[in-house]
C-alpha cells in the first residue's frame, strides 16, 4: 500500500521535460531517480510528488489539482504538492517530493527533497491534549496536532486491545481474505513511541469533568488536559429477537469482531446476513469469496434504496445476485436457532454463521453525563467546538452545521471521521478552521466501487447519467432542483471534480459535472 510497485511510465523527469508538456493544474505521470513521480505546473512554479496515494496505492496521475493540493481518484486523500504531506484523509503518510530544476523551456528533476520541512508553531497550544476514542479520528487528531508542531503531551484512549485500525477493510478485503492482517493497523507501535503520543489501550474512559476538563477512567484514576477532542464512535445496534445472542451471531465494528467471524466462517457452509446496509452487504459480498451460501434479510424492499435511490440499489442487489447472494426482502428475523434463523414471514434458512448489521447508534453517553449539548448526536459549531470550552467532538458522534443549510447534520463515514480530527486537533491548537469538506464514503461490492460525496440524506429528485449495467454512471440525488450529493461509479475524476465544486458552494458546478456523459 505504498509508492514502490508504482509502474515506471511516462517521460524521465530526471532527463527532463519541455514546459509545453505540462498542462496547467494537470498531472503529467513520468518518473525519475526509479520511482514513480507526478509533474505538475502551477502559475510560475512546477512541483513533483511521488506518484502513488500512501493510502491504497491509487494512481494520483489521474487525481484532481485543488489549490495547490493533488486528490488521489480512489478514495480522495488529498496531498500538499509543495510538502508531500498528507492534507485530509483517508491518507497518512506523506509522499516522496522533489527538486525541481526550470532551466530554458525544460523542467528537470535535480534530486530527491529530503530536507526537513519548516517547523510549525501553534498559535495557541494548550498544556495538554486528551483524545478520547482510538477509531479514525481519534487517530487523525493526534496526527495533526504532531504535524502541526505541537510539542505537549498527548494522550489517545482506546476501549479496545489493539490501537486505530483501517475500519473499512475490516467488511471487505480482510473479511474476504484477500488483504493481510499486518494492512489493518494505521500506525505500529513504534509510531506512537516516536511521536509521544501515549496510547492507552483497553482503556474504558467513564467521567468527564467538562469545567476542569478530567477524565475518569475504569481504574479509578483521573487525568486532566489542557484540550480534549471526544471521539468515541458508535456502537452496532443489536438485534433483539430470541437467540440473538448465540456464539454463531456477530456484529462487525472491531477488529476482534472480524477476527471471530472468519474463525467461524472457516468451517461454516451457510450464512444469513441481517440487515441490507451497507456493512452487511460488504460482508455478503466478502463471505461469497470465502465460498459460503448467503441469503441477506432486509426490512426494504430495495437495499439501500433510502440511501442510494431505487435505480442504483437495484442495481447492487443484480450484482450481489450474479454473485449467488439470495436476498429475502421486507422482512426480518423473528427468532435464531443453533443452525437456522426463523423469518417473520414463517421462512427458514440454514446458518452456520449470522452477521447483524443493522446500523449503530453514536456513543454519546459520556458527553451526555458530563452535561455537554447533546441532539440526537453531540452538538458542535461550524469549528467541532462543543458546548463546553476547550472539548471539541469529532467523527460519528457530532453533529454540525451543514455549509450548505446551516441546519446540523451527523455522517457516519469513516473519511469524515478523519477529517473531523484533523480540525478539531487543529482548532484545540488556535488554527480557527472551519469544517467545510464534503462528506465522502466509498463502498466496495465484489470488483465494483461505489463513491459517494455530498450529503444527501433527503433528496426529492434522482437522476442517473451513463450507464448503471455498463458499470459506469453518476448518481444524482437533489432536493428542490439543488444537486446535494452524487454516487459515482468508475467515475473517479468526476467524483472528485463534483466534491471540489461542493465544497465551494457551486451546486450548479456540481451538476453540470454529473451531467456530462463518460469519455469513451
Amino acid at each position: 500500500m505504498g509508492e514502490s510497485n508504482a509502474p515506471l511510465e511516462g517521460p524521465d523527469f530526471a532527463a527532463g521535460v519541455s514546459m509545453a508538456q505540462l498542462r496547467e493544474g494537470v498531472p503529467l505521470l513520468g518518473h525519475a531517480l526509479g520511482e514513480a513521480v507526478v509533474m505538475v505546473k502551477q502559475a510560475e512554479e512546477v512541483f513533483a510528488v511521488g506518484a502513488t496515494c500512501t493510502h491504497y496505492g491509487g494512481p494520483l496521475a489521474e487525481g484532481l489539482v485543488v489549490g495547490e493540493t493533488l486528490r488521489c481518484p480512489w478514495h480522495h486523500a488529498a496531498f500538499s504538492l509543495r510538502t508531500g504531506e498528507p492534507e485530509r484523509g483517508p491518507a497518512l503518510g506523506a509522499l516522496s517530493r522533489f527538486t525541481v530544476q526550470v532551466q530554458g523551456g525544460t523542467a528537470r528533476i535535480t534530486g530527491k527533497d529530503e530536507a526537513p520541512l519548516p517547523q510549525r508553531t501553534p498559535p495557541a497550544p494548550p498544556s495538554s491534549v486528551g483524545v478520547v476514542g482510538a477509531g479514525a479520528a481519534g487517530q487523525s487528531a493526534v496526527e495533526a496536532l504532531r504535524r502541526q508542531g505541537y510539542a505537549g503531551p498527548v494522550a489517545l484512549f482506546g476501549r479496545e486491545s489493539v490501537g486505530p485500525v483501517d475500519r473499512p477493510n475490516l467488511s471487505k478485503d480482510y473479511l474476504a481474505g484477500t488483504a493481510p492482517e499486518d494492512w489493518i493497523p494505521l500506525r505500529g507501535p513504534d509510531w506512537y513511541a516516536e511521536h509521544r503520543v501515549e496510547l492507552s489501550l483497553d482503556t474504558a474512559v467513564t467521567g468527564l469533568d467538562a469545567d476542569t476538563r478530567t477524565l475518569t477512567l475504569a481504574d479509578g484514576t483521573s487525568r486532566s488536559f489542557g484540550a480534549l477532542i471526544l471521539a468515541t464512535g458508535a456502537d452496532p445496534i443489536s438485534l433483539r429477537v430470541p437467540g440473538a445472542d448465540l456464539p454463531h451471531v456477530f456484529t462487525l465494528r472491531a477488529l476482534a469482531d472480524a477476527r471471530r467471524i472468519i474463525a467461524r466462517a472457516k468451517d461454516a457452509k451457510r450464512a444469513v446476513v441481517i440487515g441490507s446496509s451497507f456493512i452487511g452487504l460488504e460482508v455478503a459480498a466478502a463471505l461469497r469469496t470465502r465460498g459460503l451460501e448467503v441469503h441477506v434479510v432486509g426490512l426494504d424492499e430495495v437495499p439501500l434504496g433510502k440511501v442510494l435511490g431505487d435505480a442504483l440499489g437495484q442495481f447492487v442487489k443484480a450484482l450481489h445476485e450474479s454473485h449467488g447472494v439470495v436476498f429475502h426482502l421486507g422482512t426480518s428475523p423473528s427468532s435464531i436457532g443453533p443452525g437456522e434463523v426463523v423469518l417473520a414471514n414463517g421462512e427458514k434458512l440454514a446458518a452456520d454463521v449470522v452477521v447483524v448489521g443493522i446500523g449503530v447508534r453514536p456513543n454519546t453517553a459520556l458527553a451526555e453525563a458530563a452535561g455537554l449539548k447533546v441532539d440526537r448526536g453531540v452538538m458542535v459549531d461550524a469549528y467541532l467546538r462543543t458546548s463546553a470550552q476547550g472539548i471539541y467532538a469529532a467523527g460519528d458522534i457530532a453533529r454540525w452545521p451543514s455549509p450548505r443549510t446551516g441546519e446540523p447534520i451527523r455522517v457516519e463515514h469513516w473519511v469524515l471521521a478523519q477529517r473531523h480530527g484533523q480540525t478539531a486537533a487543529h482548532n484545540a491548537l488556535g488554527l480557527h478552521e472551519r469544517f467545510a469538506a464534503a462528506p465522502f464514503f466509498w463502498s466496495q461490492h465484489y470488483d465494483v466501487p461505489i463513491a459517494y460525496v455530498g450529503a444527501g440524506a433527503h433528496w426529492d429528485e434522482v437522476s442517473v447519467r451513463g450507464s448503471l449495467a455498463e458499470k459506469s454512471a453518476v448518481v444524482s440525488y437533489k432536493v428542490k432542483g439543488v444537486t446535494v450529493a452524487c454516487a459515482s461509479i468508475f467515475r473517479d475524476r468526476e467524483s472528485l471534480q463534483i466534491e471540489a465544486a461542493l465544497e465551494q458552494g457551486d451546486h450548479a458546478g456540481a451538476a453540470r459535472i454529473a451531467s456530462l456523459e463518460p469519455s469513451r
